[in-house]
């Protein structure tokens, strides 16, 4: 057997500094219908995620996913991958230059064998479960319609679902490095997910940025279907290997903590990024 082929994508929907290694592919996401200022296709000079089998035209809601789609219906290899263009894994710290801190493949592929699925670290919320902080920074009506979805679809993940929302802790961003079948097995199940719960939902009257919340429901429900898998054994939990992330701009912590307690303590849901 070769050495296995590992494909990362990068999503992006801007011009950006991209990794110098040939494990990563830069993905233009939410590239359907984008133009330039003369009019003509927005060229970044990347993939676009608005060929071959896409949803590129969802991204507004579905951000990275649509990126992931598109991985999963186009891309040959044996471990697929999903980063973002200002966050990605670590396998360790090099140098201060966080661009410099990324894993590579020589970092990554000696340890394929023992893992299946690479994950960011948890991410602790403590004074907060899943559930909670999502509905004081977005709206509860999404985790909960989200319920129904699986209750209806595949109910044997209700306990992994409850068992979820109680958590203090979950892996995020929707970052993941997942042998082929597995992710396979994981793009099936979301997208049929989040399709069944866009129908349910139908029109929001939601802001931009609220708008997004196809994509933030999937960071929580992937920390859902990998419970299920550990629980029924089908993924051993010692294939599954935390990495760090390296974010490669400045975090204005202020910001962060002053809307997350504005959001818990004065109903105001987030309306950016930080």
């Amino acid at each position: 057997m070769g050495t296995p082929i590992v494909k990362i994508l990068v999503a992006s929907h801007k011009e950006y500094r991209m990794p110098d290694d040939s494990i990563y592919l830069p993905l233009h996401v939410g590239a359907e219908g984008k133009v330039d200022a003369d009019g003509q296709p927005l060229d970044l000079g990347w993939t676009k995620d608005n060929t071959g089998d896409n949803i590129s035209r969802l991204n507004p809601g579905f951000c990275e996913l649509t990126g992931l789609y598109w991985a999963w219906k186009n891309l040959k290899a044996d471990y697929i991958g999903l980063v973002h263009y200002r966050r990605h894994f670590c396998l360790k710290k090099k140098s201060r230059d966080p661009f410099e801190n990324i894993i590579t493949g020589a970092e990554l592929r000696p340890i394929l064998g023992q893992y299946w699925v690479f994950v960011p670290k948890k991410r602790r919320y403590f004074i907060e479960t899943l559930y909670s902080h999502y509905a004081h920074t977005h709206y509860a009506e999404h985790l909960d319609a989200t319920r129904e979805v699986i209750a209806e679809r595949c109910p044997e993940y209700l306990p992994s679902f409850d068992r979820i929302m109680r958590r203090r802790y979950g892996y995020m961003f929707n970052m993941m490095i997942m042998r082929r079948d597995l992710a396979d097995k994981y793009c099936k199940w979301l997208f049929d997910i989040l399709f069944a719960l866009s129908e349910k939902m139908g029109d929001t009257d939601l802001s931009f940025y609220q708008g997004r919340y196809f994509g933030r429901v999937s960071e929580i429900i992937l920390n859902v279907w990998l419970d299920r898998q550990v629980s029924i054994s089908y993924i051993p939990k010692n294939r599954i290997r935390e990495l760090s992330t390296v974010y490669t701009e400045k975090i204005e912590w202020y910001k962060k903590a002053a809307s997350f307690l504005k959001a818990k303590y004065l109903g105001m849901k987030y309306e950016g990024s930080f």
